[in-house]
């Protein structure tokens, strides 16, 4: 399977208009591996663009994060997400309320978990990537919190963590880790723990193998 750079190109140019301004303060993020904890030194640097996008670059050690709002004309990745606290989709994200809010795929309820406890989430299981699909599809994407959907960032799908939350993946074959930012739900396939960008899974080593037993673990913000 092959990524299409310039359909992300395109797709990030669409949400992109303009840029007006910018501005970078300091913040740190604390991992917790274990018992053992490392603190990553953080920039968050705001952009401010039109009045319908905006973008926001998190920078975590030596990784970049860039975050773009996402029309809401867009489709969502997961189609078949029903309801969002009992509201379409689209208008929970306008009113900002999916970070932990139940919300149904498939007739099947599913109730994400408080912040609290996601902070010490921890779990093995096997991972997956998507993103491929989109490819098939008109336009751009958009993840369940409103964000651009682009394959080629360090991003992840998880069925209960609160968006967004970010984690470190670490590949139990090659012990390689990463990273990203969980901004959308899925994997909505039994048996599987987390969906991964396309760019995770390439850093990772298991992009042509589809999938992998990995170690996921919050990464806290102080």
């Amino acid at each position: 399977m092959g990524i299409d750079r310039s359909f992300f190109h395109r797709a990030v140019l669409v949400a992109c208009v303009s840029v007006m301004g910018c501005g970078v303060p300091s913040r740190l993020y604390r991992a917790t591996t274990g018992t053992v904890r490392t603190t990553y030194h953080v920039t968050k640097g705001v952009t401010k663009l039109t009045m319908s996008t905006g973008e926001v670059v998190y920078k975590i050690g030596d990784q970049s994060f860039r975050v773009l709002r996402a029309p809401m004309s867009w489709t969502l990745t997961h189609d078949e997400i029903e309801d969002i606290g009992g509201l379409p989709p689209r208008d929970a994200i306008r009113r900002g309320r999916v970070k932990n809010t139940p919300y149904t795929v498939n007739g099947k309820r599913y109730h994400p978990m408080s912040v609290e406890k996601a902070a010490h989430y921890r779990e093995l299981g096997l991972a997956s990537w998507y993103g491929w699909e989109t490819l098939r599809k008109k336009g751009g994407h958009m993840t369940a919190n409103g964000e651009v959907f682009i394959p080629e960032n360090l991003t992840a799908a998880h069925r209960l963590l609160p968006l967004p939350t970010f984690v470190r993946v670490t590949n139990l074959k090659n012990r390689r880790s990463v990273i990203v930012r969980v901004n959308d739900r899925g994997p909505f396939v039994e048996g599987r723990v987390i969906d991964l960008s396309a760019g995770a899974a390439r850093q990772l080593g298991f992009y042509h193998e589809g999938t992998t037993r990995v170690l996921i673990q919050t990464v806290h913000v102080d």
